[in-house]
């Protein structure tokens, strides 16, 4: 079954989030005064990114809702029972400084570029829809992807199969008919793979792999690639590849 189209995972993949998200946090903590207290960057930052993992695996186990994994990634952070509306306002504070950095990793233009027009695009994110609609739109590439489908609106979130099925039914694809690429081997590759997809590892930091094709010992059934210039060549490698676009 050829594949037809590419499913798109946005942070860390064609968006540059953790550039932008450290760049936001030190500007904002540094408006707030809560840098230069002896605290080292980088210890204060492992802690803003501890607190966002904890809290975005809750989002995703529905232990709390969108503005809730904010609110919860504040008071953590502070150490402070701050109200819904002070936590809010710091969370807002600093989502001023984070946009101010959104920029596309320089190979993800070039990516789509050379993808198209042979295959169509989407997006499967584990954000809420309406974020990453406005992100890809300030970022100018929203109208490179047909569907855009998240995980706070579906109600399911990835690795769970049917997040991966319900983006192949926007598109009006079988699963066998479409690659999925995002930066996590096991929510997005895997998780892909699981549901009948082709998973796409991209591997920008080029993690030391004990298996063949650099994936990790006991990971089979899933492509690596450590940047999306990568990607044309790996698709139109593979005899299953390159069928035309349905999209007149």
């Amino acid at each position: 079954m050829p594949i037809r189209a590419v499913l798109w995972d946005v942070d860390d993949t064609i968006f540059d989030y953790a550039t932008a998200d450290r760049t936001g946090v030190l500007e904002h903590l540094r408006a707030e005064g809560l840098l230069g207290g002896g605290e080292a960057e980088e210890v204060v930052l492992g802690r803003w990114w501890e607190v966002t993992e904890i809290y975005w695996a809750r989002l995703a186990a529905k232990e709390v809702d969108f503005e809730g994994q904010r609110r919860g990634r504040v008071r953590a952070f502070l150490g402070e029972e701050a109200s819904d509306a002070e936590a809010d306002a710091w969370f807002a504070r600093y989502l001023r400084h984070y946009e101010a950095a959104w920029a596309l990793f320089p190979d993800a233009v070039p990516a789509l570029d050379g993808l198209t027009p042979g295959y169509r695009h989407g997006v499967l994110s584990n954000s809420r829809a309406s974020n990453q609609d406005r992100k890809l739109r300030v970022l100018g590439v929203r109208d490179r992807f047909e569907v855009l489908v998240c995980a706070h609106d579906l109600g399911i979130s990835k690795p769970e199969a049917g997040a991966f099925i319900a983006a192949c039914e926007a598109l009006g694809l079988e699963p066998g008919e479409v690659a999925y690429v995002g930066d996590k081997i096991d929510i997005d590759a895997c998780g892909a793979r699981d549901a009948g997809l082709t998973g796409i590892w991209l591997d920008r930091g080029g993690a030391p792999g004990a298996a063949p094709g650099g994936l990790p010992a006991g990971v089979t059934g899933v492509h690596r690639i450590t940047g999306l210039d990568q990607l044309s060549g790996l698709l139109r490698g593979d005899t299953r590849f390159g069928a035309p676009t349905s999209i007149g």
